[in-house]
C-alpha cells in the first residue's frame, strides 16, 4: 500500500484513484462502524482542512478527529506518542523525517503558501518600503517560534535573505524580532482572538511575519472586528521563499481499516475536489512529490 501511494503521487494520478477509492471505501463498512480518522495538521490549515474534511464526511460518512497546532510540536507528539493517521505540515522537512524513520509515506506537496507581513497601517508598509520599515530601531517584529513552528523558520529564512540584499540587515531584524506564538510556552490566545490583534493591541508587536493564507474564507470577513487598522503586504522577491505543505500517511497503525481509510483520504486531499478549496483560504494548489 505504501509503495502504491508513492507511485501514484509521482505519477500525478491522484484524482482517478481518489474518486474511485473514496466512494468505494464508503461501501466497505457501515457508516456507524467507521473509525474516526486522526488528522494532525499545521494550525494555518485549520479552516481549509476542516472544510475539506466536512466535504469528505458528507460524501463518504467518514468521521474525523482533527488536531491543529504548530507543526513541529505535532511532529514531536507523533514521534513520542503516535496517535495520528494523517499528518500535514507547513514544511516538507517534518514529514520527510517521518518517512526516513519508516513511520510515514513519502511526503507529497498538499498545498503551497506565501509569506506576508502585517503591520499597523500608520507604518505605511509597501513592498518597496518593507525592508526599510522593518529595520527601524523602534520596530517590534512578531514571529512564530523557530523549530516548534515552521512559520518561525520561514521568518528566520526571511532574515537570511534580507542579509543578501542589505549587509547587516539580519542582525538588526533578529534584534527587533520577538517569538510570540507557536512555541510550547507561548501564551494561549483568547477564544476568537487573532495573534495580530492580540499582540498589536498590547503593543507587543508593530508588525507580524506570517502566512498569506487565512483561517477563514478570503471573501468572507468572519474574524473578530479589530480596532487596530492594519496593512498586509506579500513579501517581494528576492526576500520570498517557497512554502510547501507536506502530506504523509502514518504507516504504524495496527488497524487495517483505519490505515486504508487514511490512504483514501490522503488521495482525496490531492484531488481537484479538495484542491479547489485551497484558494478560498488563500493557499495555492499543491501537487507532486
Amino acid at each position: 500500500m505504501r509503495t502504491r501511494f508513492i507511485a501514484i503521487a509521482c505519477a500525478s494520478v491522484f484524482t482517478l484513484v481518489a474518486i474511485g477509492t473514496s466512494r468505494a471505501g464508503a461501501q466497505e463498512q457501515p457508516r456507524e462502524q467507521m473509525l474516526p480518522l486522526r488528522v494532525f495538521a499545521a494550525g494555518s490549515t485549520r479552516g481549509v482542512l476542516a472544510a475539506i474534511a466536512d466535504d469528505y464526511t458528507k460524501a463518504t460518512g467518514q468521521r474525523f478527529e482533527l488536531t491543529f497546532g504548530p507543526a513541529g510540536l505535532l511532529l514531536d507528539r507523533i514521534r513520542k506518542e503516535g496517535g495520528a493517521d494523517v499528518y500535514v505540515s507547513a514544511n516538507m522537512r517534518h514529514p520527510q523525517r517521518l518517512f526516513q524513520e519508516g513511520a510515514g509515506t513519502h511526503p507529497v506537496i498538499f498545498a503551497r503558501n506565501r509569506l506576508c507581513v502585517t503591520g499597523r497601517s500608520e507604518l505605511g508598509l509597501t513592498q518597496d518600503t518593507l525592508l526599510d520599515k522593518l529595520l527601524a530601531p523602534s520596530i517590534k517584529i512578531g514571529t512564530s517560534t523557530p523549530g516548534a513552528d515552521p512559520g518561525g523558520d520561514y521568518a528566520q529564512e526571511f532574515f537570511d535573505r534580507a542579509e543578501t540584499v542589505r549587509a547587516g540587515a539580519k542582525e538588526r531584524l533578529v534584534k527587533n524580532a520577538r517569538q510570540l506564538v507557536g512555541g510550547p510556552t507561548s501564551p494561549k490566545l483568547p477564544a476568537g482572538e487573532t495573534a495580530v490583534h492580540y499582540f498589536f493591541s498590547r503593543h507587543e508587536a508593530d508588525v507580524f511575519i506570517g502566512y498569506c493564507s487565512s483561517h477563514t474564507k478570503i471573501e468572507i470577513k468572519t474574524e473578530k472586528p479589530s480596532d487596530v487598522v492594519t496593512t498586509r503586504i506579500e513579501v517581494p522577491r528576492p526576500l520570498t521563499m517557497p512554502i510547501n505543505y507536506g502530506l504523509t500517511v502514518l504507516v504504524t497503525s495496527e488497524n487495517k481499516d483505519r490505515g486504508k481509510a487514511a490512504y483514501r483520504f490522503a488521495l482525496y486531499l490531492m484531488s481537484p475536489e479538495a484542491q479547489r478549496r485551497l484558494p478560498e483560504y488563500g493557499f495555492l494548489a499543491g501537487g507532486g512529490p
